[in-house]
């Protein structure tokens, strides 16, 4: 097991049927899809940030689903502090100031070159209750945020389990048709 920050990364059972679970949606190293990148442009909206994105977080990066703000970036490094962290907890995840807060100020994010101050993120789940990645808001500039915005983040997260339920529906469906297939071949 190896623990750094407030995420501990797990190598046992548990997070295996975690990991699991973020393959069975066949959406990591896949081209984006419409629907996320909708979902991350709402947030950025709502928000009035110049950077949203939808991301699973796998064992070794966070893979991103859409990336509203940030052209040709799709996957970041997994070190704890923003959505590793926020899949951690059932409650949205909200930093103010990256830079005074102890869970975020050492994340490469908050440190490099992008400046990330602000990040809010609501966890989005799988119907047998995985925490798979989030929805999430950042920006260069601290902020405070509103309970409405909060409220909204949150559903677009439920909206994107719902996608991914839908999403699972297609492809076990593509695979019994194809099962048939064979089966009368």
């Amino acid at each position: 097991m190896r623990c750094s920050g407030t995420y501990e990364y797990l190598d046992g059972p548990e997070e295996q049927a975690r990991l699991d679970a973020v393959r069975r949606y066949q959406l990591v190293d896949q081209p984006v899809e419409d629907t996320y990148e909708r979902i991350a442009f709402v947030a950025a909206a709502i928000f009035d940030t110049p950077i949203a994105t939808v991301s699973l977080v796998e064992q070794h990066r966070i893979w991103l689903i859409a990336a509203h703000g940030l052209p040709g970036v799709r996957e970041v490094g997994p070190e704890p502090g923003l959505c590793g962290s926020a899949i951690a907890q059932d409650d949205l995840y909200v930093v103010n100031n990256a830079a005074d807060d102890p869970r975020t100020r050492e994340h490469p994010l908050v440190r490099g070159e992008l400046g990330l101050r602000f990040y809010a993120a609501a966890p989005f789940r799988t119907q047998d209750g995985y925490r798979l990645g989030t929805v999430n808001v950042i920006d260069n500039r601290p902020r405070e945020t509103t309970k409405r915005q909060l409220t909204a983040l949150e559903h677009l997260a439920a909206i994107v389990s719902d996608e991914l339920e839908l999403r699972l529906m297609v492809i076990r469906s593509a695979a019994a048709e194809q099962r048939m297939r064979e089966a009368i071949s």
